[in-house]
């Protein structure tokens, strides 16, 4: 007689909403074992009884076979007593007082879907909604777990016969699909005008919106996580339109290709950056443009830069748009400058009225925004711009346990949070800057959603040392207890947490800027760190910025401030000024400089690119940030190998004598060699600590610098890969600490 056993499994990860349980299922029958699989609020519970051998081989597959969404971050496995299931069954889902299931992003449109959309006998064919379990919308439509359709903006459209069939079905690829619906059951599309006049629905909705955009008008369309504004890419009177009407005058825009081939028409692009345009998670990837000249695109969608922001349509509607369109469109989120991204018609209307001149909607609410992400690649491996859509929320399952939950509240630009419960680390999508209402509005909204999915209420917060930012001032109001991390070792603590170091390093931390332990701002700091605190070793020696704030949008103003420091010094340079101030100008701000009001002193490496850039001919005011770094980049040469002097005395990088040497240089001759000293003046830093090397902050998003600095072999040099080195990782830097602490 054969002995038959029962063993229990409680799995926790990304396990919902990916076609686990049918995948469960199916393994179940293959083997011929009995029981069940359920969801709850911490992930899934199985029970299965069988022969031994069976269930061994059931393990096996459920490792090897895991569906393409699925990660298992627990697999806790227990023997039972011997029960007598007659079959083996999915229950429903469990609710249960502690949440812990992981929430999955949007996920671009699947293979599967694709060929369906495109397959006239398909009953799906050209339906604009089209998912299954393997992609389509999860973040965006949920209101909390476990993820079912009652708990998603789906449970207003009731599935027709044919999708209910679908969906309880546990052989089929839409089983407990959601997002399930057809044409005859799913949300309708709308083309209306700016007052909310309704011209179109459905297949002619989408035709006209084409059409409009092919006559170079403006229009909006709802995607995934919010409103695009769109326009002909080719065409130089509508992007210029763009430009004008939202005050956005040389800031890249992102463009969306119908497929590979046509993007590749235009940018000469890597392997590695053809997988991320075609993989599931479709992000915008910072990519080198072809020469203007055999360039299809209007030279206003990125100009005085040679780099292109691309991306492949990732929704059923997207690819369907392209059906009707010839050209390459700019895709860029819908929203006012340093705004999120809007998701809701209403808000469209009201805030985009004299920008937009008509939109597509969709009556299948956003419940949660995201912008698109953005990804760049260096020597083949990904560093991320902005994490969101199809990444975000990013999850970490560690191994130690901490008896506390915390919520890091990251930085007051490019911001994000993070929380960390029952093992978890959760970073939530790119909120982005914090000066505007509507940015922290984005900010409240998601803490609510993240407390609404996991019942998540922090015991310890965790922000920045800056005492102006709208998160330090957020957080002392809460009545919580809250520990304030200085800026820059929080962004050598995220990448310290990716790559799992608790030893001590040497991180290096360039950016714009942020608040210094002496109150100055900082931006070129070189610090020796472990999980518990740092010493600041060196820094770039400082200049006043001129105005404060007005520095980083004013440039020309840094360059002021260096060249009077040299002045200062007892070289006669201050004539060059004239060429970038009229008299009147430089007398305030001499003023500024000699009374030093309102003139702090900052090391900020991001704001010495700045004065480079003026040197190189760039206008003396940036619109966009990172703009310098892109601009001195489009003028480096790789085959100049001379580089400018920058030594480090005492602690402070000497470079402003250089100074002298740019203005009489040609720019592409001062960009390269200054890019070069950089480069070198780390590889030489990096000789006096016996530790790897860690790089973080915005100015480490500069590919050229960075590629340069990872050629040198001779130390251990550590990016980021998977968190931003942005601003947008701080949040996780801050939890890093506090979970060490």
């Amino acid at each position: 007689m054969t002995t038959k056993h029962r063993i229990a499994y409680h799995i926790e990860g990304i396990v919902q909403g990916v076609g686990f349980r049918p995948f469960i299922y199916t393994l179940a029958l293959r083997y011929g074992l009995k029981g069940f699989v359920l969801n709850n609020a911490l992930g899934v519970e199985i029970e299965l009884e069988g022969e031994n051998h069976a269930l061994q081989s059931f393990d096996k597959a459920l490792f090897l076979e895991l569906p393409p969404l699925a990660r298992m971050d627990v697999c806790q496995k227990k023997a039972l007593s011997f029960f007598g299931y007659f079959d083996f069954t999915i229950h429903e889902s469990e609710e249960g007082s502690f949440k812990s299931s992981l929430v999955l992003p949007d996920m671009a449109l699947c293979p599967a879907c694709l060929d369906e959309l495109n397959n006239p006998t398909n009953r799906r064919h050209d339906y604009f909604f089209i998912n299954c379990t393997n992609c389509g919308p999860r973040y965006s439509i949920i209101k909390t777990v476990p993820y079912d359709r009652p708990n998603t903006s789906m449970q207003p459209f009731v599935m027709c016969d044919a999708c209910q069939e679908e969906y309880t079905n546990p052989l089929d690829r839409r089983y407990h699909a959601q997002p399930i619906s057809c044409a005859s059951c799913g949300p309708t599309l709308v083309l209306k005008q700016m007052n909310g006049l309704v011209l179109a629905y459905n297949e002619e909705a989408l035709e006209l919106l084409a059409q409009k955009i092919s006559e170079g008008l403006i229009v909006a369309m709802k995607g995934m996580g919010g409103f695009h504004l769109m326009c002909d890419a080719t065409h130089n009177c509508a992007v210029q339109t763009l430009r004008e009407r939202k005050q956005r005058p040389t800031k890249p825009f992102a463009v969306m290709f119908k497929d590979i081939h046509a993007t590749e028409a235009v940018c000469a692009l890597e392997e590695e950056e053809k997988k991320a345009l075609v993989s599931q998670l479709r992000p915008i990837v910072l990519v080198k443009r072809k020469t203007l000249s055999t360039c299809v695109l209007s030279p206003l969608v990125a100009p005085e830069i040679n780099r292109l922001g691309v991306f492949l349509p990732y929704t059923p509607l997207h690819v369907r748009l392209f059906n009707h369109l010839s050209h390459p469109i700019i895709a860029t989120s819908a929203n006012r400058s340093g705004e999120p991204i809007i998701y809701d018609a209403e808000v469209l209307e009201e805030r985009l009225g004299g920008v937009v001149d008509f939109y597509l909607d969709y009556n299948r609410d956003i419940v949660n925004s995201s912008d698109d992400s953005v990804v760049q690649y260096i020597n083949d491996k990904p560093l991320l711009m902005r994490l969101s859509r199809g990444l975000a929320p990013l999850s970490f399952r560690l191994t130690d346990a901490n008896k506390h939950t915390i919520l890091a509240v990251g930085a007051h630009q490019k911001n994000a949070v993070a929380i960390y419960l029952n093992q978890q680390v959760i970073v939530s999508p790119y909120i982005g800057d914090l000066d505007t209402l509507a940015g922290f509005e984005l900010f409240t909204k998601t803490l609510q959603t993240l407390e609404r999915f996991y019942d998540f209420k922090p015991d310890i917060i965790v922000g920045d040392l800056h005492p102006h930012y709208a998160t330090t001032q957020w957080a002392k109001r809460q009545g919580i207890p809250f520990v304030q991390i200085q800026h820059h070792f929080a962004h050598i603590l995220s990448a310290m947490f990716e790559h799992h170091l608790e030893e001590k390093v040497f991180g290096i931390a360039w950016d714009g800027t942020g608040y210094g332990d002496d109150g100055t701002i900082w931006g070129g700091e070189f610090l020796l760190c472990d999980t518990h605190g740092y010493e600041r070793v060196a820094h770039f020696e400082p200049f006043h910025l001129l105005g404060g704030d007005v520095s980083i949008k004013e440039t020309r103003r840094v360059l002021a401030s260096i060249v009077w420091d040299l002045e200062s010094c007892g070289h006669e340079v201050g004539e060059v000024l004239n060429a970038y101030f009229t008299p009147s100008e430089l007398k305030s701000l001499k003023q500024l400089y000699t009374k030093k009001i309102n003139a702090p002193l900052c090391s900020s490496v991001g704001r010495i690119f700045d004065a480079v850039a003026v040197i190189c001919g760039m206008e003396g005011r940036v619109s966009y940030d990172g703009q310098s770094g892109l601009f001195l980049e489009s003028l480096y040469d790789a085959t100049i190998d001379e580089a400018y002097t920058f030594t480090c005395k005492e602690g402070k990088v000497l470079y402003k004598e250089a100074f002298l040497e740019m203005l009489s240089d040609e720019p592409r001759m001062i960009a390269s060699k200054f890019i070069n000293a950089l480069a070198h003046l780390i590889q030489e830093m990096a000789k006096n600590y016996p530790y790897k090397v860690v790089l973080s902050g915005g100015v480490f998003q500069n590919r050229t610098l960075l590629e340069k600095i990872l050629t040198c072999k001779a130390h251990t040099f550590i990016s980021q890969h998977q968190i931003p080195p942005n601003d947008g990782g701080i949040c996780v830097g801050q939890l890093y600490f506090a979970l060490n602490n």
